[in-house]
């Protein structure tokens, strides 16, 4: 059997990512996707360092996600008086360029649609790996076999729990949550500089932090707390989650909260990160938070961008083989997903104590510190071990029998 057809489950980034260069090979591949259509909006997504500018540009949308950047936007972070205590600049918030989810999204989209067939309103409910190929059953259309099924489903992946095993071997929460807010709020506070440079607020309480503006969402909520007391498929129960847990809480949080329980784009979960150093089982893959999340700790996206070309390079440089390919795969990518297997980004953006706060403001107001957090960011963000796949973009692979 020949490895032609490909099943992606996931039409978000990590995706569709995968499915433009394995179109470009010469790949039939069907994207499922849950959701009835592409979700819009959503919160901002970054990109830092050489490694994720050469894969944008190898993919050939550096251009298109250039014009659809988001400003740069400092964040102020602030007492419970509006008192400036340290500033977060755009450049660590957002790294060197900054986009929507959902811009990017209709991008990929836009640079796959015709090669593509999209699926959207259905998900795989069924996995059988029988050697030759993956039959899988669908909850509403027909069943089918493909050669190869990749889980582009992010963090609580219904690929990985069919393939590999129950989410509770694989993601370890971090015993924070966070909350991410569509609806504005109205604010007295300056939104613009002089500069043309955005301005967003953050408030700090022990264990709890509010952002109002700012460039990742109109709102966002980080907080700690170990039970995930709600339905992550009820909306109202994560709402009345957040409500209890800033119940008490000062500065202008009540307005932020009255204005989250009332708007229709709400997303909550919990921080997580996987514990995989593999990602690959038979004929099935793992692209982006599926397989290397870290939720809040930077660059997943930039991650799942470098995974899909990883991906599509070593079935390139294998001609077609998996087996050979997924080797190289979860070889290639244990050193760029090391961030997915360490760090909580809770305690830095919701510090546990008043002089953790004041810790974490200080590296913000400490040239040298900063300049330190800075360069480890980079280290994180950019990987000179990722090859160049000439062949990705060089010729049409014609997949070898295997």
């Amino acid at each position: 059997m020949s490895s032609k057809k490909v099943l992606i489950s996931g039409a978000s980034i990590a995706g569709p990512a995968a499915a433009l260069w394995l179109a470009r090979l010469g790949y039939e591949v069907t994207l499922v996707e849950q959701a009835p259509a592409l979700r819009p909006g959503g919160q901002a997504v970054d990109f830092k360092g050489r490694t994720h500018r050469f894969v944008l540009e190898r993919m050939g949308i550096w251009d298109d996600v250039a014009a659809a950047q988001t400003p740069k936007t400092d964040l102020r972070i602030i007492d419970d008086t509006d008192r400036v205590r340290a500033v977060m600049p755009g450049e660590f918030i957002g790294g060197d360029l900054e986009i929507l989810r959902g811009d990017l999204s209709g991008i990929l989209h836009r640079h796959t649609a015709d090669d593509c067939d999209y699926v959207f309103g259905d998900r795989i409910v069924e996995l059988a790996d029988t050697g030759r190929g993956v039959e899988v059953s669908f909850a509403h259309r027909a069943s089918e076999t493909f050669d190869l099924v990749l889980g582009a489903d992010g963090v609580h992946s219904g690929v990985r729990r069919l393939a590999f095993g129950p989410e509770s071997s694989f993601v370890r929460p971090l015993g924070y949550h966070y909350a991410v807010v569509g609806a504005t709020v109205p604010t007295d506070l300056p939104t613009v500089l002089p500069t043309g440079r955005q301005l967003g607020y953050a408030y700090n309480e022990p264990g709890r932090l509010a952002v109002l503006g700012g460039s990742k969402a109109p709102q966002l909520f980080v907080f700690a707390g170990e039970d995930a007391d709600y339905d992550r498929h009820d909306v109202e129960s994560q709402k009345r989650f957040l409500q209890c847990h800033y119940r008490d809480a000062g500065w202008r949080v009540p307005e932020l909260l009255a204005a989250a329980v009332a708007s229709d784009e709400f997303y909550l979960d919990s921080l997580a990160r996987t514990k995989m150093t593999a990602f690959t089982s038979g004929r099935v893959a793992l692209l982006g938070d599926a397989g290397y999340a870290n939720t809040l700790g930077g660059f997943g996206t930039g991650l799942a961008l470098v995974g899909a070309y990883v991906l599509a390079g070593e079935l390139a440089d294998a001609g077609g083989d998996h087996r050979a390919a997924f080797t190289g795969y979860d070889r290639r990518m244990l050193k760029p997903t090391r961030i997915a297997r360490s760090g909580n980004a809770g305690p830095f953006l919701a510090p546990p104590s008043r002089a953790r706060i004041r810790m974490r403001d200080f590296t913000f107001s400490n040239r040298l510190a900063f300049a330190a957090m800075m360069k480890l960011t980079d280290v994180f963000a950019t990987d000179d071990a990722v090859p160049d796949y000439d062949a990705v973009s060089a010729r049409r692979m014609a997949a070898e029998t295997d």
